[in-house]
């Protein structure tokens, strides 16, 4: 199964999910998580701007590539949503893979319930820890409930 892991980028969320299911037939992909490539990839590869707008277009649409090409070969696309930062980037790629249909499982701490009722709506699991994630993972690829 491909399972996408998008969302906030500050934290080793991605990377406790991936060990807590490690042995199991799970491909993983995210987004570029080095926030200053992600943000210069368009101006660094297609030529530097003047306004800052016309820089974050072209990151952000040479971003949108990466993404939209993963959550459409996801089998599962798990988003988390931080404590720091709003997570607009976030909440489009939940809306993207709940339109298309895919399986979807957010991430966020309980404080954020009721701002994120919507999204949490559209999900087929929502979770608080990243080890909640790995066992929703597991149970759905071996039907095996945590011990």
């Amino acid at each position: 199964m491909k399972v996408y892991l998008s969302g906030e980028i500050h934290t080793d969320w991605r990377d406790r999910v991936i060990s807590a299911c490690d042995g199991f037939d799970l491909q993983f992909s995210a987004p570029v998580t080095d926030h200053a490539a992600s943000d210069d990839c368009g101006v660094a590869i297609l030529g530097a701007e003047d306004d800052k707008f016309w820089h974050d277009r072209k990151g952000a649409s040479l971003n949108a590539i990466r993404t939209r090409n993963a959550i459409e070969g996801a089998d599962i696309v798990v988003v988390r949503f931080g404590e720091q930062y709003k997570q607009w980037n976030a909440a489009f790629d939940a809306g993207y893979a709940a339109a298309l249909g895919k399986s979807l499982i957010i991430l966020h701490q309980p404080d954020h319930a009721h701002a994120l009722k919507e999204v949490d709506a559209a999900a087929n699991a929502v979770c608080e820890t990243p080890e909640q994630v790995a066992a929703c993972l597991r149970y759905v690829l071996t039907g095996a409930l945590p011990e």
